[in-house]
């Protein structure tokens, strides 16, 4: 008997990444599906369509693409951590998963679109130290600089994210998600536009003056969390979150309520996770969420008209309003279908989301003048002809910059972090061992290999999708 046990272990670690794929498939598709949403609502896709204008003023593919990303990051960035259960670690991870590719497509806007061309907007402001420094630490539009590309405001909610995960860890309140999302969704809807946007940089009246206090907060939070040093990973954790607590609340570009929706919406998503891996009971899970989903809703019909839209990006309430509900609406869908596994289109366009959300705009706005477009070809066959050689061309050079730039800088990556910890082991961030999801069918976030939809893959933000201001 004792001889077939080593064989019965292989097997097990033999088949376990395949069954983890089938688990972390639905997160690959919607993350997939919310990337090509939104390049699709920059494609302006809507205007081809026989209905379109009766879509956009009920329905917004851009906040819904933006929205059911969020989500997504908030089930599975915390989790990322927490099953690391280092900080140093996973901020080494986040780092080499976002810039290089980061940088890649901003050089690449910099070269294929001209100086007239607003997409781009890094070292085009007339103040290129000032965009150089806030672009750098993915704070921008929490800091009155213009994205150094247009799709790129995302990023910076992803970064305070990780802020506030990154502290909540260090002080041993991660499991308390569901009422953080309340009371970040409460807020939204009790202050709504009551508070001017940028209330810091108006009070500073500069940018410089503003980067001169935050650039500094920054740097020492981040040396800080990097450090492997237990009681300077506390501080700088702390450090972090103050800093993004207090952009958000007082300084961020949208209106307030948009502005809060955003971390609500992400708690929420990792309320789900901590329910479904038995770290929050299921009912206060369940409220938590519908709270935030129903503020989401009310808070779009009640401020989101009056000329407000046009700072959502808007058509309307309804737009905002049905949109983010169509999010989680989508998000409970691949919820309930986890465990099946998904059309390897799906997952392989999940794995390339990023690479996609970053590059749409720029290959956009070069294809077009150079097809003639706009204006939007008024045949059906140019109309499929217009739309296939963009798919086409996203689709080819958001594979090469995954395969090339991404792939790489993520095995670059976990050579610096054991590097690091080689050289310095890091000591447990928090007095207890963080909960990670317990032994059984649930567990997903299992190491995998680095070119497959795997755990790495899942944690993707940037956001990435979203749409552009």
């Amino acid at each position: 008997m004792k001889q077939h046990i080593p064989l019965l272990a292989r097997r097990k670690a033999t088949q376990a990444p395949a069954a983890t794929g089938a688990r972390l498939g639905w997160l690959d598709a919607l993350r997939g599906f919310a990337a090509l949403v939104v390049a699709m609502h920059h494609f302006d896709v809507l205007r081809m369509l026989p209905f379109g204008g009766l879509i956009r003023r009920n329905f917004d593919l851009g906040v819904f693409g933006v929205m059911l990303f969020f989500i997504v990051s908030g089930y599975i960035i915390p989790a990322s951590l927490e099953r690391r259960g280092d900080v140093r670690a996973f901020w080494i991870g986040r780092i080499f998963r976002i810039y290089p590719a980061l940088i890649v497509a901003l050089a690449a806007s910099i070269v294929m679109l001209p100086a007239a061309d607003g997409s781009t907007s890094l070292l085009r402001t007339g103040d290129d130290p000032a965009s150089l420094v806030a672009n750098g630490m993915m704070l921008q539009d929490l800091l009155g600089v213009r994205n150094g590309m247009n799709v790129t405001w995302t990023l910076c909610y992803e970064m305070v994210f990780y802020f506030l995960v990154t502290m909540l860890f260090t002080r041993g309140l991660h499991r308390h998600s569901g009422v953080i999302a309340v009371a970040f969704a409460g807020a939204a809807l009790a202050i709504g536009t009551a508070l001017a946007p940028q209330l810091l940089l108006t009070e500073l009246g500069s940018v410089r003056l503003l980067l001169l206090i935050v650039t500094p907060v920054f740097l020492l939070g981040l040396w800080g969390v990097l450090s492997g040093n237990r009681q300077l990973t506390g501080a700088g954790a702390l450090l972090l979150g103050g800093l993004g607590l207090v952009l958000l609340t007082v300084n961020s570009r949208a209106v307030t309520f948009e502005t809060l929706l955003i971390p609500a919406t992400m708690f929420a998503g990792t309320a789900v996770y901590r329910a479904q891996h038995g770290q929050l009971r299921r009912a206060p899970a369940l409220i938590a969420c519908g709270f935030v989903v129903a503020a989401g809703v009310l808070a779009g019909w009640l401020y989101n008209r009056n000329g407000i839209q046009e700072h959502t990006w808007t058509s309307g309430w309804k737009a905002f309003s049905l949109s983010y509900l169509a999010a989680w609406v989508l998000f409970g869908l691949g919820f309930l279908l986890r465990s099946r596994r998904f059309p390897r289109v799906l997952t392989w366009l999940g794995a390339i989301s990023f690479s996609l959300y970053l590059l749409h705009f720029p290959l956009l706005r070069t294809l077009g003048p150079l097809l003639g477009v706009p204006p939007m070809p008024s045949s059906t066959l140019g109309k499929f002809a217009w739309t296939g050689i963009f798919l086409a061309v996203l689709l080819a050079a958001s594979h090469l910059m995954y395969r090339l730039v991404e792939l790489p800088a993520q095995r670059l990556g976990r050579r610096v972090q054991q590097a690091a910890e080689r050289r310095r082991p890091s000591a447990p961030a928090t007095p207890a061992a963080p909960a990670t999801a317990p032994a059984g069918p649930e567990v997903i976030l299992v190491p995998r290999q680095p070119d497959r939809a795997g755990p790495e893959a899942a944690v993707r933000a940037h956001g990435e999708p979203s749409s552009a201001r």
